[in-house]
């Protein structure tokens, strides 16, 4: 099969293109023939040696949507979609014409994404219910603020609280997010200004009960001074810094509570539960599919994660036909 590798970390010119043997299936994994992988920032990060235990050579990739080709006779030929914790960090990942993958893991996609499609869901949108669901309990009727609104992650909280019952206060730098979290945001919020001065105002000077803050890092401060009495706080990256400052008295007097989410503990398994809880909404529409910015063959998967490095306005996948 084909698949990209890296043999050391660096820009996205460090992907080659290789043949490497099938994988096989034994009792308790399947073949799945990829038909398309999206490129996560994740993966652009994890080539350049900005994650965390990745071995080398690797075949990077996290998200995937395909054909199993090989294990359970009832699995076999089911259109699927997948993830999982270390699939491309210590284990080889989706962007290969196979994987082998855990039979438990094995989801199947909805009927009415195509795979394209699907393969773009994974990621963002495991992260955004881990957060926005199973951590901070979203519960009808509440505010809430998104910080990196234009982002995967930001697109598919506003969904998933839309979809909830809840308000939704967008915020990014530039201009409003492209559809449908640009036109399911109740209020967009430039980044560039008083972030909390901005949130207060639209919540009658209270606060969103729940901030998701996909960007963290340069954005903690404002995501924290955002809630309201007892809000959450959801936090899934750092950019620009690792470390921060709070005041722990306005902490503790507001009776915050703060949440880590992180894909990578969630193996498979455990990604494949959430994929299907996701994918009745994607079945009803209450979910939309992301915006595909460029869609880009195996062999210029080295042009797809400089798409990604460079950002994009919509998602990049990986097709391997």
């Amino acid at each position: 099969m084909r698949a990209l590798r890296f043999f050391e970390f660096g820009d996205p010119s460090k992907l080659s293109l290789v043949d490497l043997p099938d994988p096989r299936a034994d009792p308790t994994t399947a073949v799945v023939r990829i038909l398309a992988a999206s490129v996560n920032p994740s993966d652009v990060k994890n080539v350049a040696g900005q994650m965390e235990g990745t071995v080398l050579p690797r075949v990077p990739g996290r998200d995937f949507s395909g054909v199993v080709e090989d294990g359970p006779r009832e699995w076999l030929g089911a259109a699927v979609w997948g993830t999982g914790g270390e699939i491309g960090f210590s284990e080889d990942g989706t962007h290969a014409e196979r994987i082998a993958f855990p039979i438990a893991a094995l989801a199947k996609r909805p009927a009415n994404l195509e795979h394209e499609v699907a393969a773009t869901v994974g990621v963002s949108f495991i992260i955004a219910w881990l957060g926005a669901i199973e951590y901070a309990a979203l519960r009808e009727g509440e505010t809430v603020a998104v910080i990196g609104v234009g982002g995967a992650v930001g697109g598919a909280v506003v969904q998933i609280a839309r979809a909830r019952g809840c308000k939704v206060i967008g915020v990014d730098r530039g201009e409003r997010p492209l559809p449908p979290a640009g036109e399911l945001i109740d209020a967009f919020v430039s980044s560039e200004g008083d972030i909390a001065a901005q949130v207060k105002a639209l919540t009658e000077g209270k606060g969103a009960e729940v901030v998701f803050d996909t960007v963290g890092g340069v954005m903690f401060e404002a995501a924290l001074r955002s809630l309201r009495h007892r809000g959450r706080l959801v936090e899934i990256s750092a950019t620009g810094k690792r470390r921060v400052d709070f005041d722990l008295i306005d902490f503790y007097h507001n009776e915050s509570r703060m949440f880590g989410a992180d894909t990578r503990k969630l193996d498979a398994v455990a990604s494949a539960r959430i994929l299907s809880s996701l994918a009745p909404g994607f079945e009803d529409g209450s979910y939309q599919s992301p915006t595909i910015a460029r869609a880009y063959t195996l062999a210029d998967g080295a042009g797809a994660y400089e798409a990604v490095a460079r950002g994009t306005r919509g998602r990049v996948v990986l097709t391997m036909a």
